[in-house]
């Protein structure tokens, strides 16, 4: 074959875009997204089917777990052991599934986090859980499929008793879309299927309350309002605020530590006490003294506060704020449907998608049975037509050189019957055999009937799924040890009834801040120094003396304010960190004005284009990295001046050296917007503005006072040009620094 018969032109754009949708549709259908209908992703069908083919059932033996991952990956699963054996290991653990499916025997990991031993080292076997989930596969419960090489067959879905996808949640990673289910309590999701089986069209509410909500194997309490809890499951995305349990214990002499029993799900707990080990070496927990982990089978973590004094409730609370003591787990329901199609379903789709699926597998039974049933009842019926001639039979048979279509003919047999006959032992041409036979003859004509009604009758078909739901209840039910709801909820916490202030010790600090934007804070109140070294082309701008508990405010030249934790900022070794990493001001902005945040004060804020207005210094703090959009600027203006309020008058220089003073009462407090004009301007802008008690007179950027008498020919209206500033007056323009 020539070269150019198998080389073609392909656009580049056309190739990737092709193998890139074969690649999502594999990792989507194959890997990430677990089926609605079992809750089972292929990797973890596969490992049942193959424990269940190794009878690997509940009362066996356990076998090494390396047969188990080679079986799986010779004959089902064409990935690596690794990735095979990772995926059993998560099945065996307590801690992992609400429900496990495989019962470990060896170190299949813990809570710290720690990994499995090698699986040559491990043996397991299946659940009871698994085998319900398994139950029906012998009798056409699902379809088959070949395996990857085409030697042999897997079930596409397990017939699934078990609701796997809710009882054990689900999670995963797939291309342009991802899974996150929660555990629940298998009695509640039971509970929810018996009514929905009687009330097809039972509202979301009606079912929630059945399924309260989320049961972690860790436990915990869900701090999540119900009606958050209810938004989620109605649209199958949202999240739930998980807390640790916990417990005070006295102590001799009015001591007392904290004893936390459960942790969050999927916390490992070495990082969670390392995490709060560091804080505690941070001084970020000022109430904390020490933590210990005593913990044996059961979780026994100790916090130690630093005196009795502390309010436990408060300690906990910076707890929980700081460390993954509290997290969220987020919900996400996107399955795959019956149809393979990946979509995000409601808690209500996914009980109805099981319901579906549960009908059509006792359907596909019942079916499967009767073809047995009648099998066996060919039979029967030719065994009862020749017991009664067994003389002629076995004449027949002695005679003929051909006795089968003989009796068929003598006795109007099918070949059937006619074949079991002539395989029929001698011993068995008694009177007691003829009586046994009828009597299962009977047994299954009763059955036979039975099933044929169930086949046709929905009710019957709901009677046995509700019988079913029921037996589940009992063997896993909330009075059996494995049933017992273990995570509880609790009201959701008011955020504020505990000041954020009572979370930080408080400590003298320096905040300085270079004139390229890079910020540290330095322990205690230090005065300027040469000492203090920046960066080469880099000097120091601000300089502003605080508290950690302090809030500081940034304002920019594009009219935002920020505010950052005095807390949060970086330490005093080394140059800092830039202001731009910690909130979001552009690299084309600057820093107008740098302080620390006074509640109840007043500031007033100015443009270049000498307009401004007063401003409630507790309605410039931003909540969000992104700052808060207080004064607006046009393109060609920047946000020049910040400073308090003190005084009655107002003062304001321009680049054209002329100033104007009036009074404070003509400049309005708004909580944004450009303000109105404070001075008028022929050629260029403002450069600064102060307020002042007339009274006192007036400091400029030398520090010289001003008294009333030299500021008389200066002061007018709002709004007006001014006049030029008296001789003497710095060359900067600028008045006395404030912050």
């Amino acid at each position: 074959m020539a070269l150019e018969d198998i080389v073609r032109d392909v656009d580049l754009k056309d190739a990737l875009g092709e193998r890139y949708l074969a690649y999502a549709l594999s990792t989507i259908m194959q890997r990430a997204l677990p089926d609605v209908r079992d809750g089972l992703k292929p990797v973890h069908r596969r490992l049942l089917f193959a424990m269940q083919r190794l009878r690997l059932d509940p009362n066996s033996s356990f076998k090494k777990c390396a047969r188990v991952v080679g079986d799986v990956m010779g004959q089902f699963h064409p990935h690596g052991d690794q990735s095979i054996y990772d995926a059993l290991v998560r099945l065996a653990q307590s801690f992992s599934l609400r429900y496990p499916l495989i019962d470990g025997q060896g170190n299949f990991g813990n809570i710290d986090g720690d990994n499995a031993a090698a699986m040559r080292y491990t043996e397991s076997r299946l659940t009871a859980v698994a085998e319900i989930l398994l139950d029906g596969l012998d009798d056409d419960g699902a379809d088959y499929r070949l395996t990857y090489n085409g030697e042999d067959k897997e079930p596409v879905i397990l017939p699934g008793g078990f609701p796997n996808l809710l009882a054990n949640g689900a999670a995963g990673i797939a291309v342009g879309m991802a899974t996150n289910i929660p555990p629940h309590n298998l009695d509640e999701i039971a509970q929810a299927l018996i009514h929905l089986v009687g009330a097809p069209n039972a509202r979301e509410d009606t079912l929630l309350q059945y399924i309260k909500g989320p049961d972690f194997p860790t436990g915990g309490i869900v701090v999540e309002p119900a009606e958050s809890i209810a938004e989620a499951y109605r649209t199958g995305k949202g999240g739930f605020r998980v807390r640790a349990r916990w417990q005070k214990e006295e102590g001799a002499r009015g001591t007392w530590v904290i004893v936390v029993t459960e942790i969050p799900y999927q916390v490992q707990k070495s990082k969670l006490i390392e995490k709060i080990a560091e804080l505690i070496g941070e001084k970020k927990l000022p109430f904390l003294d020490d933590v210990r982990d005593e913990s044996a089978e059961d979780i026994r973590l100790l916090l130690i506060p630093k005196n009795r004094n502390i309010e436990p409730e408060i300690m906990m609370e910076q707890l929980f704020r700081s460390t993954d003591l509290e997290t969220r787990f987020p919900l996400n329901m996107t399955v795959l449907d019956a149809n393979q199609t990946p979509r995000v379903m409601s808690l209500k789709q996914t009980l109805i998608a099981f319901l579906e699926h549960q009908r059509g597998v006792l359907i596909r039974r019942a079916s499967h049975r009767l073809a047995k049933i009648a099998d066996r009842l060919e039979l029967l019926e030719g065994y009862l037509a020749v017991f009664l001639n067994i003389d002629k039979v076995i004449k027949i048979i002695r005679e003929s050189d051909e006795p089968k279509p003989e009796l068929m003919k003598a006795f109007k047999l099918t070949d059937n019957q006619a074949e079991a006959i002539l395989n029929m032992r001698l011993r068995s041409l008694r009177r007691l055999e003829e009586i046994e036979i009828r009597g299962e003859h009977k047994a299954l004509t009763a059955e036979q009937k039975e099933l044929r009604a169930l086949v046709k009758s929905e009710d019957l078909q709901n009677d046995r799924l509700k019988a079913s739901f029921q037996d589940l209840r009992a063997k896993f039910g909330a009075k059996t040890l494995l049933g017992k709801r273990r995570s509880t909820f609790s009201g959701a916490p008011e955020m504020d009834d505990v000041p954020l202030d009572s979370l930080v010790e408080k400590e003298p600090i320096t905040v300085i801040c270079s004139d390229k934007g890079w910020i540290r804070a330095m322990k205690g109140h230090i005065e300027p120094s040469d000492d203090i070294k920046f960066k080469e082309g880099d000097k120091g701008r601000y300089w502003v003396k605080a508290q950690t508990t302090d809030k500081l405010l940034i304002f920019a030249t594009d009219g935002r304010f920020f505010t950052l934790d005095c807390s949060a900022l970086p330490g005093g070794r080394g140059n800092g960190e830039p202001v731009r990493l910690m909130c979001d001001l552009e690299n084309d902005k600057d820093i107008v004005a740098l302080f620390v945040h006074q509640p109840g004060r007043q500031l007033l804020v100015a443009s270049t284009s000498g307009r401004g207005f007063r401003v409630a210094e507790d309605e410039v703090i931003a909540q969000k990295k992104g700052g808060r959009q207080v004064m607006g600027v046009d393109p060609l203006e920047e946000a020049k001046v910040c400073t308090p309020v003190e005084g009655d008058h107002v003062a304001l220089i321009g680049e054209n050296r002329k100033m104007v003073i009036f009074k404070l009462d003509e400049v309005p407090e708004l909580n944004k917007g450009k303000g109105v004009s404070l001075q008028k301007y022929k050629d260029g802008g403002l450069i600064d503005a102060a307020t002042f008690k007339m009274a006192e007179g007036l400091r400029d950027y030398n520090g010289r006072t001003w008294e009333k008498a030299d500021l008389k020919d200066y002061v007018g209206g709002r709004a007006q040009a001014g006049r030029l500033v008296p001789k003497g007056w710095p060359k900067n323009g600028k008045f006395a620094v404030v912050f």
